[in-house]
């Protein structure tokens, strides 16, 4: 729908009736391939499009009012909340995540950035070229079961070349410069196809080794990357707010009561993208050992990890349908006993931080378990409703798979169950009303 014709509509329609109506438009935005190009410097999975945050932005606040994603993934409400002069604030557990955000949202002009390439190309070439400080950072640098990740899934040319960009990087003394050459260094590891590493596609899904995988030239990649990341860098106005970032739980946020205009956000499925498994691909790089990966990862909303609680608390659908889960695989159903308890309290810390009469949108998919669909957005619209939250509407749309970039098809099972879950998912709205 064109936008004067959505103006149009809401300007007769009253405060309380704004949110149902725009549930009611068309929301799978499939043709809309123009956007900022800010959105592209990271692969990161299942992005959401910029257009749906904007059009809940964009009508259910006024610039200056603060918009608020707790689980913000790469930025793409951040962005679009800063882009329609609002106040970003933007958590995440995953910290390639608030990398990648913080990237985003800061105001580097190309000047300085290919300025500051210039000097890491020199010393990429005349300091470190042939230096021994390489290979002593190859060997000092990583704790056991971080080296034998590293010797696993890069070949050992291609760690020389990728830590002597480490290390150049690192002698950056500017934070912001430094960062966004992080931010790019990963952007050549973690990609839709190619890449650095031994892996298949980690942009999508689980990594694979692939032996007979010829990697990409790491400095033509990386000086690649670098001229095109700049290309969306000089899009913020002089007048735009700063967000505030953080590496943060959802289920405990460092906010006041009723700080907060709008939450839009896109929580992880139950039982699906495993978003470390990936990460840790360029983390590892950067003082990230594997063992602190694999303990962070436990605590991720959605993670596989599940201890033996019992489903206390939750509401009638949600102890159906994990009794059904359970009936066939208890591991699977203590899982989405996890799942379920945890996003209840993600959403009483929405209810928390909002104002009265104001507004969350969650972005959810459901997901199958053992041949159960989950229903995941009926039991957080049951779950929310229990928290005293008014529930506005429920609307479903389409998913462009590859914009969304969700995990790679297999080609030998199209049936399989992360497949046939992934073409659909529902924006769900709420509203704090006491």
């Amino acid at each position: 729908m064109k936008s004067s014709l959505v103006a149009e509509r809401i300007s007769k329609s009253n405060d309380s009736d704004i949110l149902s109506l725009l549930l009611s438009f068309d929301l799978d935005f499939k043709g809309l391939n123009k956007y900022n190009a800010i959105h592209n410097f990271h692969s990161f999975a299942a992005k959401f499009p910029p257009q749906l945050p904007r059009l809940f932005i964009e009508y259910l606040t006024k610039p200056g009012e603060v918009v608020l994603d707790p689980m913000m993934g790469s930025g793409t409400t951040i962005v679009e909340t800063i882009l329609t002069g609002r106040r970003a604030i933007g958590f995440d557990i995953d910290p390639l995540a608030v990398e990648i955000a913080l990237v985003k949202t800061t105001r580097l002009q190309k000047t300085r950035i290919l300025e500051a390439y210039t000097e890491l190309f020199n010393t990429i070439r005349y300091v470190l070229g042939n230096s021994p400080e390489v290979e002593e950072a190859l060997q000092k640098r990583f704790d056991e079961g971080t080296r034998k990740f590293i010797d696993y899934w890069f070949h050992p040319q291609i760690q020389k070349e990728l830590m002597t960009i480490v290390l150049a990087i690192e002698r950056i003394e500017d934070t912001d410069l430094q960062r966004f050459f992080k931010l790019v260094f990963s952007s050549i590891i973690i990609t839709k196809s190619g890449g650095v590493s031994r892996a298949r596609d980690l942009a999508h899904s689980r990594p694979h080794l692939v032996k007979s995988k010829i990697p990409q030239n790491v400095m033509q990649a990386f000086s690649s990357r670098v001229k095109k990341t700049c290309s969306g860098l000089d899009d913020f106005g002089q007048n735009a707010s700063e967000p505030y970032i953080r590496q943060c739980d959802a289920r405990q946020l460092p906010l006041p009561d009723s700080s907060v205009d709008l939450v839009v956000t896109s929580p992880p499925y139950a039982n699906a993208i495993d978003y470390v498994r990936a990460h840790k691909f360029s983390l590892v790089w950067f003082g990230r050992s594997i063992a602190s990966l694999t303990e962070l990862r436990s605590k991720y909303i959605g993670t596989e990890r599940a201890n033996d609680s019992s489903p206390t608390g939750l509401p009638a659908l949600a102890m159906s349908t994990i009794e059904r889960v359970s009936e066939l695989d208890k591991a699977k159903g203590r899982i989405l006993t996890k799942y379920f308890q945890e996003m209840k309290i993600v959403l009483k810390e929405l209810h928390r931080v909002l104002k009265k009469n104001k507004n969350a949108v969650i972005v959810i998919g459901s997901s199958t378990m053992r041949g159960v669909e989950t229903q995941t957005h009926l039991n957080l619209v049951e779950i929310a409703e229990g928290l005293d939250f008014q529930i506005v509407g429920v609307a479903k749309r389409l998913i462009d798979r590859d914009k969304r970039m969700m995990p790679a098809r297999n080609q030998r099972d199209r049936s399989s169950q992360i497949e046939m879950r992934m073409h659909e998912e529902y924006v769900i709205g709420l509203r704090k009303t006491n």
